[in-house]
């Protein structure tokens, strides 16, 4: 019986215990900042935020903000509810601070002033006697990025078309750089180069050979997608750029085709050449084993009768002059087919060199209409540059203007403000004024009654 009694006691108790941890680890606060980077720019100010979730008071707690990467890694320390400037990592000195009235509902977000390029990286939250933590990662970009200029570098002669490069400058993190048709598909570039200034921030340039098939109107997209950050800028570029290339490519051709002609003659005149050789060596062998055989007959003959020898000697002699002689002219003959056909082949190698020679003179032609071109497009580019700078000149004035305006408007409101003071002074002193009078009156009317 007791041993059952003690058993349920221990139940319930053990039951009580598991209702008190499920109670007080369900109510229990935990830290929440953003899951997602905090975004800043150069010189603004940022709030990086961190929060109790539910509200738990904290104004009294002991609060830290730091870097794990920084020695002393102190960005924000507060105990007591007093701020520790001296822990903190020097560059931070100044620039960091909480929202004390928002400290009794569990806020604790940083606010971070005049944001600097080295503020960039993880942020640790931290209550040390709840031992509760959380990170969030702060992205600094720059809002000194120009817009991209394009300009016509040159004409890529005789391959592909007009050389376009794009570049920015101002530029953090570093972006990527894309080229984009009339119709918006990308095209193909060459690699990006990326320069790193002495103040940190980037400058991009790209380039890109294009041609009629992409059409007229080109872009130049730079872009940062982890700023989400985008700058793009427009060219049109006029027919006669193109048309000055395909005349070079067609001149290109005429050279080509030119060139293969007159390698296909001289591979056919050395074929005939070898030909004509073959046959007459064909011709010689012939002669020579018939001389054999009767130079055989003859040893014969002479083996079986010495007293003809000397009768069928002249005769045989006469018979290989014969052929000899037959030989030598078609010789003759082989020569004088080859001489002719060298003179053809001689001509018409000069006339091809003429064609030649006409083609080149038509490709210097073009090509001092190239530079020509060139030239041109290194003048339109120094009047843009001397406009560009006018408008700056004008746009600096502008500003200063305005400026002027700006300060003799609040010198006006001053005044205004002072005037308006000095009127409800005067109208004090009247009031008072008046106040006075009926008093001395009074007083005067009494002595003379007396």
């Amino acid at each position: 019986m007791d041993r059952l009694c003690i058993r349920s006691s221990l139940r319930t108790i053990s039951v009580l215990v598991v209702h008190l941890l499920i109670h007080f680890c369900g109510g229990q606060s935990r830290l929440v900042s953003s899951p997602q980077p905090v975004v800043a720019k150069v010189g603004d100010d940022v709030i990086l935020p961190c929060h109790l979730e539910p509200a738990v008071d904290v104004a009294t707690k002991t609060l830290e903000w730091t870097r794990p990467d920084l020695d002393p890694r102190y960005v924000y320390v507060q105990r007591s509810s007093q701020d520790y400037e001296d822990w903190k990592n020097p560059s931070y000195k100044g620039r960091t601070s909480l929202f004390t009235d928002e400290l009794k509902r569990g806020n604790i977000s940083l606010k971070l002033s005049n944001v600097k390029l080295a503020d960039e990286g993880k942020y640790r939250c931290y209550i040390p006697d709840r031992n509760e933590e959380s990170f969030i990662d702060l992205v600094v970009a720059s809002g000194a990025f120009s817009s991209p200029g394009i300009s016509l570098t040159g004409l890529d002669e005789c391959i592909s078309g007009v050389l376009l490069q794009c570049e920015s400058e101002g530029w953090y993190p570093d972006p990527e750089v894309l080229w984009l048709d009339g119709e918006g598909n990308v095209l193909s570039a060459g690699p990006t180069e990326t320069v790193r200034g002495p103040d940190d921030f980037y400058t991009v340039s790209s380039r890109v050979t294009v041609d009629k098939r992409h059409g007229k109107r080109f872009t130049c997209r730079v872009q940062q997608n982890k700023i989400n950050q985008t700058r793009e800028t427009h060219i049109h570029v006029p027919d006669d750029f193109f048309k000055v290339q395909s005349r070079c490519s067609a001149t290109t051709v005429g050279l080509a085709v030119s060139l293969a002609v007159s390698i296909m003659l001289s591979l056919l005149l050395l074929l005939l050449l070898c030909k004509k050789n073959m046959s007459k060596r064909n011709q010689m062998d012939e002669v020579e084993s018939e001389d054999q055989k009767e130079t055989k007959q003859t040893g014969r003959i002479r083996g079986a009768a010495s007293r003809c020898c000397c009768s069928l000697l002249p005769f045989v002699s006469k018979r290989r002059f014969r052929k000899e002689k037959l030989s030598r002219v078609e010789a003759q003959s082989q020569v004088r087919s080859l001489k002719e056909d060298l003179e053809a082949t001689k001509q018409e190698l000069e006339g091809n060199q003429t064609t030649t020679n006409e083609l080149q003179e038509e490709q210097k032609k073009r090509q001092e209409e190239l530079t020509t071109l060139k030239n041109q497009l290194i003048k339109s580019e120094e009047n843009l540059k001397q406009k560009n700078k006018q408008l700056q000149e004008e746009k600096q004035e502008r500003g200063k203007t305005v400026g002027e305006v700006e300060r003799l408007k609040k010198q006006l409101q001053d005044e205004k403000q002072s005037g308006k003071e000095r009127e409800d002074k005067l109208k004090k002193e009247l009031e008072e004024k008046k106040k006075e009078k009926p008093t001395s009156t009074l007083s005067l009317n009494l002595q003379n009654h007396s």
